[in-house]
């Protein structure tokens, strides 16, 4: 074994070529930019199984400078991501690096033919990569071997992404900041923010509306306010149309779609019956879905993922609590805004020294003040058309901001967080609006 390892390191030194050394990403996304710099240009996602090539230009300010797509594609990503980098033992490919062996070992050391394996472990967070045993053969003399390594890169950070709204003290938005301009906490810890897109971003949406009876009244409005959503979508987003009223009367009216003629019919399709309202098991329900909805590894799959719940917040038959569905929420990433008809609830205490209507607001609050979206208590009906304006501007009027965090724990615990913007240029006071906290990745 000792000589066949002379002889590869032999092999390895002996060339002045070296072979481009491959590598695949093995996690959920990263980011290849233009030049080495976090704020620089994005070139394009890299997901994870994408096979990058190492490229031989000097490494720069704690970057690899790496392509894709057979070269087709070139740019820069962080080295300071890179958890753990390990090459194979010995892997051989097709000729490409070539040296001779000398006539005094050629008849005495075996070489490695191409049935060589590599078996990969992973524990924890770390993964080995051993070469099984290799299948022996004479070299003949003076034959050309040709040795090629290969590595796997194992970036272990989780990226997280985070939707961010930012407004001032007349809770008008701010737009056209910079990422130096934000800083982002986690457990009150500042984390290194890895990039801020501040294009418009595609959407992901659903429209969950309350068609029980205590609804009656408002629900022609209320299929017209959904309208000016709709028509106010951008040729990239999709909406969905869901109903509900009991737990087996949660209906997917019109799924999702980029159609909104589709979409106006589906509205135009609600109707009110009878039923104790499961405003929870809709909202877990429409969760799940637009979560779901395209998560798969697509290339540049930043999408913005939105519920807008219209109901008057006062649940009565959910087979789900309240803390199941934030225990969902935390570890998801889908806005919730919700127009709350709460007026016509009971204000008399019940044994517990709460009101209905006081206990609905409360419901609703938390549930878009947790998700970074924003809650809406109508006096009038008449309000509903600016409210409708409101919520379809404030979508398409947001930051997306992904940072690394500091704490790699895969524990499954809840993280706090929370976003800082600068001050304006005289000192008017700026708010980041975002989710409040996120579940951490298992392992």
């Amino acid at each position: 074994m000792k000589i066949f390892t002379t002889i590869i390191l032999t092999l390895l030194f002996a060339s002045s070529v070296f072979a481009q050394k491959q590598a695949q990403v093995i996690v959920t996304s990263t980011y290849m930019r233009k030049e080495p710099d976090q704020s620089s240009e994005k070139v394009q996602t890299v997901q994870r199984g994408d096979k990058l090539t190492l490229e031989k230009r000097q490494d720069k300010n704690g970057w690899y400078y790496v392509s894709l797509s057979n070269g087709t594609v070139k740019g820069w990503i962080r080295k300071d991501t890179v958890s753990t980098a390990v090459t194979a033992d010995i892997v051989v490919q097709r000729p490409r690096t070539v040296a001779s062996v000398p006539n005094s070992v050629t008849n005495k050391t075996p070489a490695v033919s191409k049935a060589t394996t590599v078996s990969e472990t992973t524990i924890g967070s770390k993964t080995t990569i051993r070469s099984k045993a290799p299948t022996v053969k004479p070299v003949p003399p003076l034959k050309e071997v040709a040795v090629e390594d290969e590595e796997i890169i194992r970036i272990d950070t989780e990226e997280v992404t985070l939707n961010v709204r930012v407004i001032d003290s007349n809770n008008r938005a701010v737009r056209n900041l910079n990422q130096s301009e934000f800083k982002v906490y986690e457990d009150d810890v500042l984390q290194p923010i890895i990039a801020l897109d501040t294009t418009e971003i595609p959407m992901i949406n659903a429209l969950v509306i309350d068609n029980s009876r205590s609804l009656r009244s408002q629900l022609r409005n209320i299929i017209e306010a959904g309208k000016i959503i709709v028509v106010a979508n951008r040729s990239t987003d999709e909406s969905a149309i869901i109903r509900f009223v009991s737990t087996d009367k949660i209906e997917v009216v019109q799924d999702f779609t980029l159609n909104k003629g589709s979409l106006i019919e589906g509205l135009e399709n609600l109707f009110v019956e009878g039923g104790q309202t499961a405003i929870i098991d809709a909202v877990y329900f429409a969760a799940k879905k637009i979560e779901q909805y395209k998560s798969s590894a697509e290339k540049d799959d930043d999408k913005l993922r939105a519920l807008i719940l219209v109901s008057d917040g006062d649940d009565r038959s959910s087979s789900h609590n309240e803390e199941q569905l934030f225990e969902l929420l935390r570890k998801f990433q889908v806005q919730i805004y919700a127009i709350g008809f709460v007026n016509n609830l009971s204000n008399v205490p019940d044994a517990s020294g709460i009101n209905r209507q006081e206990k609905a607001k409360a419901f609703l609050t938390r549930l878009t003040e947790e998700t970074g979206g924003k809650v809406y208590f109508p006096d009038s009906i008449n309000e509903l058309p600016q409210i409708a304006t409101g919520i379809s501007k404030e979508l398409h009027q947001q930051y997306l901001i992904s940072y690394a965090p500091t704490n790699e724990n895969r524990d499954g615990t809840f993280r706090k967080i929370k976003v800082v913007v600068n001050d304006g240029v005289n000192k008017e006071k700026r708010i980041a609006i975002t989710r409040t906290g996120r579940i951490a990745a298992t392992k």
